[in-house]
């Protein structure tokens, strides 16, 4: 039986008289920072403090009488697991967007409270139209009311900041803001404001460890059209070794100024570049207030940032070795010890850290780890936990998608496992999901291809017998940094961005049967471009991560001749350069299971 945290009822209970002195009937909760960040830092788990709910993506209402919490496809098990219902109603974003939940739910006269740094503008203006169409307001707040209410709310983050290295960014900042003052120029600004944490990271060359798993600095920064750039930080962090790093070209000045930096921006009188999928609506209103012209437009470092230069790319590909061979090491002692039936998902994954902490210039994980036995396999983005912590047990499935963070490459691999015999069904899925990857992996594509476009590819073997996964099948990766990073991705969801040399992407097909176990495959690649006898320019994907897939999973009858020799084309890879890095018992396992089949 599920046990919900009993500090929920009295923490709602808290908002709500707050709620009461600000004059609110209603407030939105999202799951982000000031940055728009996926991942967020302690002080910024309002959503999870609010709800019990360990997502990472979701959104709450909560009104007088009240309140909802929105999950997405990956998220409608594990919202049952930890979201009362009888506090929080649960609903699927697919199904009702929360802004149509809240104006069915609004009277005439009602007052919405929104915390604008947690909201873009175009949300503000369609939430709005919305509630005022309903005889209701939306309203700024100035003080979030959760904030108002959690006592025991964490401080922001404050971990030094460091350069990274020539040897790993490839390129110097003074280069890269050259690179973006073109972008911004040619979008016809002549500021741009910087919200999101990596680009920040990637535009300055400095890293940190404010967010888990995620190498930036809670930070803001404006670039000019002249390359300079100020950078809005806590000046506890900045030493002298990074002033020196930022140089001439770089105004440091107190994270607290950002506001009226940006009034001051305005009041000059300039046209300012701000991205409306990552800049706040606090930006916005700062910067007409003051009498700016704003731009709306891309951030202008989140396409240079994704085309990875060459030394980024080879420091990829050498992270992905390393990364490989501690992998290789888990795998082969979760072969000896899984069948033994003392593991659980916990220790399976403090292992693989563990093994992970031992490589070379390893700094992080690149993500908490999903370690997923069972039924549990079945929540694609599942979070271990003491109370949810399951045995591996025999005859089952186990998933494990995990990745580290390396001074030279960020990595992020999924493998399923089976521990014992596989039923025909789970090895009928797993091969699935297995030609679905090949058939991305092997792609040839024109230039301008979107990842849209690809997307079907890595599906058809499951549509062919009506299944299908939902969530994207590819997103964007970072240079030690965000493992989760924009503009591109690969998914049905349509996306202009086309993919671009340089690129790197997850190629991860899964299939989940709820309540019995899951399967996911994913590698990651990068975008080449590709000789062809044509007469379109084409590119094509170079596969990063080096692991052994299990094959006691592959049913070869489902593979044809071209799928069966990519796979063992990809195995003869995986030992070739994997093994002389492992120990000699794991080398000798490895031998083993990346044995041609066929």
């Amino acid at each position: 039986m599920t046990t919900f945290n009993p500090e929920i009822k009295s923490r709602l209970s808290a908002l709500r008289v707050e709620m009461t002195k600000q004059g609110l009937d209603a407030f939105v909760v999202p799951l982000t920072d000031e940055h728009q960040s996926e991942y967020v830092a302690g002080y910024a788990q309002r959503l999870a403090w609010l709800t019990g709910f360990l997502g990472s993506a979701g959104f709450a209402i909560v009104m007088a009488e009240k309140a909802a919490v929105f999950v997405d496809g990956r998220y409608t098990i594990q919202v049952v697991d930890q979201v009362d219902q009888n506090l929080f109603e649960h609903c699927h974003f697919a199904e009702g967007t929360p802004l149509k939940w809240l104006c069915d739910n609004l009277a005439s006269g009602n007052v919405v409270g929104f915390d604008p740094f947690l909201h873009t503008q175009p949300w503000v203006n369609g939430a709005n139209k919305a509630i005022t169409a309903k005889g209701a307001t939306l309203k700024a707040l100035v003080k979030n009311p959760i904030d108002a209410v959690w006592s025991d709310q964490p401080s922001e983050p404050n971990k030094p900041v460091v350069s990274q290295p020539l040897q790993y960014s490839g390129k110097v900042s003074g280069d890269k803001r050259s690179e973006v003052a073109r972008e911004i120029k040619e979008q016809g600004a002549e500021v741009a404001v910087l919200t999101a944490l990596d680009s920040i990271a990637w535009a300055l060359n400095i890293r940190s460890a404010d967010v888990l798993n995620t190498p930036v600095s809670l930070a803001f920064a404006t670039i000019h059209d002249d390359a300079t750039a100020t950078l809005y930080i806590d000046p506890s962090k900045v030493d002298a070794a990074l002033r020196e790093h930022l140089g001439n070209g770089v105004e440091v000045r107190d994270k607290s100024t950002f506001i009226d930096g940006l009034k001051s921006i305005g009041v000059e009188g300039r046209s300012v570049l701000v991205d409306p999928a990552t800049a706040s609506s606090a930006v916005h209103m700062a910067l007409k207030s003051a009498g700016a012209t704003i731009v709306s437009g891309m951030d202008p470092c989140a396409l240079p940032k994704s085309r990875k230069n060459v030394v980024e790319q080879q420091g990829s590909r050498d992270a992905h070795v390393r990364d490989g061979a501690a992998v290789s090491e888990f795998l082969y002692w979760l072969s000896i010890e899984a069948p033994k039936g003392e593991l659980d998902e916990l220790s399976a994954a403090a292992k693989l850290e563990s093994i992970r902490e031992k490589g070379d210039i390893f700094k992080d994980l690149s993500f908490r780890t999903i370690s997923a036995a069972g039924p549990n396999g079945a929540l694609c983005h599942y979070s271990v936990s003491e109370e949810t912590n399951r045995a591996i047990e025999l005859n089952s499935i186990y998933l494990v998608d995990s990745g580290g963070q390396y001074l030279d490459g960020t990595t992020d691999i999924t493998r399923t496992i089976a521990v014992g015999t596989p039923t025909a069904e789970q090895k009928d899925r797993f091969t699935r999901v297995l030609k679905g990857h090949i058939a991305l992996a092997t792609a040839l594509f024109p230039k301008g291809t979107t990842g849209s476009q690809l997307d079907a590819l890595a599906r058809k073997p499951l549509w062919d017998v009506g299944l299908d996964y939902d969530h994207g099948t590819g997103h964007g990766v970072g240079s030690y940094l965000a493992v989760h990073e924009g503009p591109g991705r690969i998914a049905s969801v349509p996306n202009k961005i086309a993919l671009e040399e340089g690129m790197i992407f997850s190629d991860e097909p899964g299939y989940y049967k709820a309540g019995e176990y899951g399967i996911r495959i994913e590698n990651l690649v990068l975008v080449n471009g590709v000789e062809t006898s044509g007469d379109r320019d084409m590119l094509g994907f170079e596969t990063l991560t080096l692991a052994p897939i299990d094959c006691n999973l592959v049913d070869v009858a489902l593979l044809t001749t071209d799928e069966l020799a990519w796979l063992n084309d990809y195995h003869a890879r995986v030992y070739g350069e994997i093994s002389p890095l492992v120990s000699d018992a794991t080398k000798a396992w490895m031998k083993s299971v990346t044995a041609p089949l066929g």
